[in-house]
């Protein structure tokens, strides 16, 4: 599967049925990629509701990823997992990328570290996720990256770009046209009036040709 478009990344909802209505919405609006992130539940939640979250992106054939935790990826057969700087079993990129195999998705946040990146690189990951590119409502203390990092990243590293931070519909063009494959959005999406029609937006502005190659 080509890594592009909407990167639909899930609130911290403790509610299953809440959640999964809330992701279905993206699903139907066509995301093709869905990161779950919960930060605030306990284990035997987390597993149940990626467990349920897996279920339904594989009847809408989407990809789930796995924010944070690498072992719950493999525990639910989840299609990857993401880590950030403190994620990694035993705190190398490298034990992820080895835990996952070869067949599951490896997403590594690089902030605004290139060096962080080429680590990334090297050890295997299949995408490179940058930012905060703008101000983010849902991590306001989150380092920042500009759009010239972003294309940096891009030209730099032959792997797919994510960006995250801030990303809304009306500024998500300029921040494709810096080189991002995907766009990780998280209040802009499940916190719109029609998530449905929300992501059928972002859908429309790699359909109309306005992403990178």
């Amino acid at each position: 599967m080509k890594l592009e478009g909407l990167y639909a990344v899930t609130t911290d909802d403790p509610l299953l049925p809440r959640l999964s209505a809330l992701v279905q919405a993206a699903l139907d609006g066509g995301a093709p990629l869905v990161q779950y992130r919960n930060k605030i539940a306990p284990k035997p939640l987390r597993r149940a509701q990626a467990a349920e979250l897996l279920r339904i992106c594989r009847a809408a054939g989407a990809k789930l990823i796995i924010n944070d935790d690498v072992w719950l990826a493999v525990e639910v057969g989840a299609d990857g997992a993401h880590i950030g700087r403190d994620d990694a079993p035993g705190g190398s990129i490298r034990t992820a990328r080895e835990a996952l195999g070869n067949k599951r998705i490896l997403g590594v946040s690089c902030y605004n570290d290139l060096d962080r990146a080429a680590e990334a690189a090297a050890a295997g990951a299949d995408y490179l996720a940058v930012g905060s590119v703008f101000a983010s409502a849902t991590k306001p203390e989150a380092t920042r990256a500009s759009l010239d990092m972003l294309t940096e990243t891009k030209h730099r590293f032959d792997l797919p770009v994510a960006a995250i931070g801030g990303i809304t519909l009306d500024n998500a063009p300029e921040v494709i046209a810096a080189g991002a494959d995907m766009l990780a959005v998280v209040s802009d999406l499940f916190d719109a009036m029609d998530i449905r029609a929300r992501a059928e937006g972002y859908g429309k502005l790699f359909a109309n040709g306005n992403a990178l190659p």
